[in-house]
């Protein structure tokens, strides 16, 4: 990116504002809008309210107030962004995709390792950012992509059962009263049906083994009208038949993923096929993969309809994953890893939050104040996403290890053997 682009980012950026004013309150709120996504969007080691607010020449309560009383409507924010990505960046009902894969949504978790016991949500649990049990908070976000545009387009705090059955706590925090505990799952599932209800439209939803391995979350999705394929653990449950008859002496129980994939029927004769993923950013993998059609159990019952179980193994590394599809059953199995493998998309924009926007910098005690900068960062990174789409189209030969979805994109079949 030269200085001109870099230069041209401010008017570009209060113009990206601007269309969002009627979400944004006031001339003075918005004011302050646009000084904090500056600083967002600034080299600041360090993006919470006082040190934008600093290097912003601001006072540092008025940017406090701008998250946590200032009257703007980060709902209606939110839901604007997203029906813009359907109207800019994704394509109408019935045109033809451009991208084979078509347009893809992630749901997936991050969390930042906090101390004390008064940021909201705050426990220990297991911090995926650090690989272990420690005080942290828990976000839950969805993300959408098609071709090289990709975006986080709906965030969460996951407020744990012991805060919910804490009254005063919550109260403190400034957590509505009336806000239920929800499982990240089911957190999840809400953002999906906001997305659909602001005109997204899935091809496929994918996520990781905690949310695939909850029966539950993909019979809520199937209800939502989404195909989905994503990870479920080697011991998620199957049967490779609906039992025809159930005897008291050995009865028909399913089986684990991972005994299925090597001796059960919908497995059984069929050969490996090697295919191999092309990363962006590192050197291409190789993966053997097989696919069959099971039943899967749901408390110990067998589901009445079918589902794809693929089962992939990472030739260099001996890595096993596991995933599960609702997808018609004569989906190739090609387009159904290509959907599956760009599920790392989410995880460069989530890098990209991170390290460039702040995404996990907030250091307020106020559940308003932890949404809404969440809201303004997803704000943020939309005009990032665009600039790279405007940027990549002036000049094609940009690396495109910057946006698009993720690290991980593309699959070609080679051989069977």
């Amino acid at each position: 990116m030269t200085e001109e682009h870099i230069a041209g980012l401010v008017p570009g950026l209060r113009n990206h504002l601007h269309s969002y004013g009627r979400y944004l309150g006031g001339g003075a709120v918005r004011k302050h809008v646009d000084r904090y996504c500056r600083g967002l969007l600034s080299d600041l080691p360090r993006k919470s309210v006082e040190p934008i607010a600093l290097a912003a020449g601001a006072c540092v309560r008025s940017l406090q107030l701008l998250l946590t009383q200032h009257d703007w409507d980060e709902a209606g924010l939110r839901d604007a962004m997203q029906r813009r990505i359907v109207q800019e960046h994704l394509p109408a009902p019935g045109e033809p995709r451009a991208d084979a894969v078509g347009v893809v949504g992630w749901i997936d978790e991050t969390s930042v390792a906090k101390k004390g016991d008064k940021t909201p949500g705050v426990q220990r649990q297991y911090c995926g950012s650090t690989g272990k049990i420690e005080n942290c908070v828990v976000t839950v976000h969805l993300a959408v992509g098609y071709e090289s545009f990709s975006c986080l387009i709906d965030s969460d705090l996951y407020v744990p059962q012991k805060w919910i059955e804490d009254p005063e706590r919550c109260r403190e925090a400034g957590i509505p009263p009336d806000l239920c505990f929800r499982s990240k799952p089911q957190i999840a599932l809400d953002q999906v049906k906001r997305a659909l209800g602001n005109g997204v439209r899935f091809d496929w939803i994918g996520f990781d083994e905690g949310y695939g391995g909850k029966p539950w979350f993909l019979a809520g999705l199937e209800e939502l009208g989404v195909t989905f394929i994503g990870e479920v653990p080697k011991s998620f449950r199957c049967f490779s038949a609906p039992p025809r008859y159930r005897s008291l002496q050995r009865p028909y129980v399913a089986k684990e993923a991972q005994h299925l994939a090597k001796g059960g029927k919908s497995f059984r004769g069929k050969k490996w096929k090697r295919y191999r993923l092309r990363h962006k950013t590192v050197g291409d993998s190789t993966w053997l993969v097989k696919a069959g059609r099971v039943y899967m159990s749901v408390e110990g019952q067998c589901h009445d309809r079918e589902y794809w179980l693929i089962v992939a193994k990472n030739t260099t590394t001996g890595e096993i994953k596991y995933f599960i599809s609702n997808a018609p059953v004569r989906t190739s199995l090609r387009r159904m890893l290509e959907a599956a493998f760009s599920r790392w998309g989410i995880e460069h924009l989530f890098r990209v939050a991170k390290t460039e926007i702040g995404l996990g910098h907030y250091e307020g005690r106020r559940y308003r104040g932890l949404m809404r900068h969440m809201m303004l960062c997803q704000l943020t990174l939309l005009f990032v996403a665009e600039q790279t789409e405007r940027l990549r189209g002036e000049k094609p030969t940009v690396d495109e290890g910057t946006g698009g979805q993720g690290t991980e994109r593309g699959v070609s079949a080679m051989d069977a053997t």
